[in-house]
């Protein structure tokens, strides 16, 4: 009886972990393994419904969960708004945010240029409590638990990917990398996984902050890493798009494009056989995740820095133009476009049918029918 108790307390937080509901984007990637895969649907010709404006340019990808839109602007605030676009709180912090939030258990975790970590309560922004790094945070947080406690984890430029009980805000551990960490860690299977600015994929045990394993991969690494079924996809600043095995610390298969060697600052996309991408050569790609064959490419008109949200049998895009497209996902076929007209640097949240987005204009933007 214990044992089963056991495996079902273990089912409960792995599915807790993945299959995140269709009103619900509440970390930067959609879910912890950083898939980019959203379970709502969209229209095909989304309207405009609502815009918000913050105090200055927005970088971070907002976040959904609990009918609320939380997102950080470069002016130091937290805002938490409703999924109509009113203004439900905000809260000043010591600098300005650039990296997204983390919503989980009616809490905010969002991290600043200050190096500050803030917990905040989902309902009202009252602040829980801070850690503080030690150098800027520009990545998401991510978490995962041992059915006791929650492990809140994230990457900061003082070379250390932090872990702090999520309750209490107190250090559990600090594993030390070598370079800058600038993108979100993966979190599978009780392990934190990343791409660092050292150019190593680095596997960290969650529970004692451990290094697993270190694979050589790459040279920079400045966006995160999705995580599928023991392989890890990354894309690097030598406009290298590759696939690693983590059980054999194999490069898999590796992709470029020999006449731009334009850097990935995008995280992939997973869903089924395909991995997407975007690169700062202006287009997405879609690979065969399994072989690496390009399936198809989409030229979005300029730079991305954004990663690729997919929503059913679409993907959406946004490039520094300010155009926000969405392609088909079997054959990247322009399905619609708006043009907001001021940069995208961060991934849309789709939920509840809607799409929502911030831009360098300060903006929020949500589409929808």
């Amino acid at each position: 009886m214990k044992k089963i108790l056991f495996l079902n307390i273990i089912l409960l937080f792995v599915v807790r972990a993945i299959a995140q509901p269709s009103d619900s984007w509440p970390i930067f990637r959609g879910e912890t393994h950083l898939t980019g895969v959203s379970k709502t649907s969209v229209p095909d010709s989304p309207k405009l419904l609502w815009t918000f404006q913050t105090g200055d340019n927005i970088k971070s990808s907002p976040v959904v969960a609990d009918g609320k839109v939380v997102v950080g602007s470069t002016d130091g605030f937290v805002y938490c708004l409703d999924t109509k676009g009113k203004l439900l709180w905000k809260v000043e912090t010591s600098n300005s945010i650039e990296a997204p939030a983390l919503i989980l258990d009616k809490t905010v975790y969002v991290g600043n240029l200050d190096g500050m970590l803030l917990a905040l309560n989902l309902d009202s922004g009252e602040k829980l409590w801070e850690y503080e790094c030690e150098n800027q945070i520009v990545g998401s947080p991510n978490w995962w638990s041992d059915g006791k406690s929650t492990f809140v984890f994230v990457g900061s430029y003082d070379f250390f990917l932090h872990c702090v009980d999520g309750k209490t805000g107190e250090l559990k551990w600090k594993y030390e990398s070598d370079n800058y960490i600038n993108g979100a860690a993966a979190s599978a299977n009780g392990k934190a996984m990343f791409g660092g600015c050292d150019g190593f994929l680095h596997i960290v045990d969650v529970a004692t902050g451990k290094l697993d394993k270190k694979i050589d991969v790459a040279t920079y690494v400045a966006g995160s890493v999705a995580v599928e079924d023991g392989k890890a996809y990354i894309g690097d600043y030598d406009g290298r798009f590759f696939q690693v095995d983590i059980k054999t610390d194999k490069t898999t298969w590796v992709w470029k494009d020999d006449k731009t060697h334009l850097q990935f600052i995008a995280s992939p996309s997973l869903i089924g056989d395909k991995v997407l991408t975007a690169n700062y050569n202006k287009f997405l790609y879609c690979f065969d995740k399994n072989s690496g064959k390009k399936l198809w490419e989409y030229n979005t008109g300029r730079q991305v820095d954004a990663s690729p949200v997919v929503v059913k049998d679409k993907v959406i895009i946004g490039n520094m133009r300010g155009d926000l497209a969405m392609v088909n996902l079997s054959d990247g076929s322009l399905v619609w476009s708006y043009e907001i007209g001021s940069q995208i640097v961060s991934n849309p949240a789709v939920a509840a049918g809607r799409i929502f987005v911030g831009a360098y204009d300060g903006n929020v933007y949500c589409f929808g029918k």
